[in-house]
Formats: structure tokens, C-alpha cells, sequence
């Protein structure tokens, strides 16, 4: 009896540790075709929302154009997704995760400040140059600066899932709901201090 007990604690075992190493599920066929979609044709394999990058001027803040399932209904089950980002002088990509995928970034243009945090509290960071490459593993938190006070910043990330996901620490934290006491608690703070936090997180009108 004890050892058949053993038997299904292994196998279990086995099973979560499957579980937490697993990406995007496989898919049984070529592609996904959403339901409400007839037709497929090379339309539904192209992505257009990048063309708005061209010729454009740098954005006023730091901006992210995404190119996962949500925005290119194509990529469902095909495990892989884009994001463009874009670092006017002086701004920042806040502390944030993403649950389900490594983030493969190669900044294009500018430098640029990055980091992440595993999971013993160890800080790993780097200043990039254009052409440099760095890899966020997934599911840590991670950061990006553009630290020039006179040059934008431009950088490509790859995901190994159609759904990366992003849980951006600040506004996780403080744009919830989570409790003022909770927050002022954990942070050893007072709860005047989480609701400045607060405010400076609101939408501008």
C-alpha cells in the first residue's frame, strides 16, 4: 500500500512538474482558424499594425507595439509572438513578468539599461548597444531603461508563446484594489505613502 501510494505521489509529481515546464499547447493541425472566419487566405497570415512604425516620429513615452494572438488572430497555437518597443530619452519599461514566455529582446537603435531578478533576489544587469541581444527568462521580473538624455531608444522582443502575457508590478500593485493596509504593510510603509504611489499611477485627464 505504501509504495503504490509512492507510485502516485511520483507520478504526480511528475505530472506538475510537466505542467510548470509547458509552453503554448501543440496543435493537431497546420493552424488555428478563428470560428467567425470563412475564408483564409494570405490576409489572415499578414500582419499589417507594424507599418505604423514607418517614418514615424519617436513617441512622446514609452510605447509597446504588440504582435500577439490578440492583435494577429493567425499566431494562435504557432507559439511565437513580437513586440516592438519604443524608449524616448529618459523613459522606462516598468518592472513586469510574463507568466508564459522568455522575452529574446535585440535593441535595433540607442542603449539601453536592462535587468531581471531570479528567483534567489540576484540583480543581473547590463547596458546594451546597439546589435546586442539579452534574454529576460520567463516568468522573472525584468526591466528596461533608455538612459540617454538625447537619444530614443528601439527594440525588438521575441516570445516563445502566442501569449506572452505582461503583470506589470506597478500597476498590479497599485492600480488593483489591493488594500492600502495590506500594501503599506508589506512595504513597510504608511498608507499616505501607497496612496502618493496610487495617484501617480491615475490615468491624466
Amino acid at each position: 500500500m505504501a509504495s503504490q501510494k509512492l507510485f502516485f505521489l511520483l507520478l504526480s509529481s511528475l505530472a506538475i512538474v510537466q505542467m510548470a515546464l509547458a509552453g503554448d499547447p501543440d496543435i493537431i493541425s497546420d493552424f488555428i482558424v478563428p470560428s467567425n472566419l470563412s475564408i483564409v487566405d494570405g490576409n489572415f497570415f499578414t500582419f499589417t499594425g507594424m507599418r505604423a512604425l514607418i517614418g514615424a516620429a519617436p513617441p512622446p513615452a514609452f510605447k509597446v507595439l504588440k504582435a500577439s494572438m490578440v492583435e494577429f488572430p493567425a499566431l494562435n497555437g504557432q507559439s511565437v509572438s513580437y513586440a516592438i518597443l519604443q524608449f524616448p530619452s529618459g523613459t522606462t519599461n516598468p518592472p513586469h513578468t510574463h507568466p508564459r514566455s522568455a522575452e529574446l529582446l535585440f535593441l535595433i537603435d540607442g542603449s539601453l539599461q536592462v535587468g531581471f531578478v531570479d528567483t534567489t533576489n540576484k540583480l543581473f544587469t547590463q547596458t546594451l548597444q546597439a546589435g546586442d541581444m539579452f534574454i529576460f527568462p520567463k516568468g522573472l521580473v525584468h526591466f528596461q531603461y533608455n538612459p540617454d538624455a538625447q537619444n530614443p531608444a528601439l527594440a525588438v522582443s521575441a516570445f516563445g508563446s502566442a501569449n506572452a502575457g505582461t503583470v506589470s508590478l506597478p500597476n498590479t500593485l497599485f492600480t488593483t484594489g489591493i488594500d492600502d493596509t495590506i500594501l503599506a504593510k508589506a512595504f513597510k510603509t504608511d498608507a499616505a505613502t501607497i496612496e502618493a504611489l496610487k495617484a501617480g499611477l491615475a490615468p491624466k485627464p
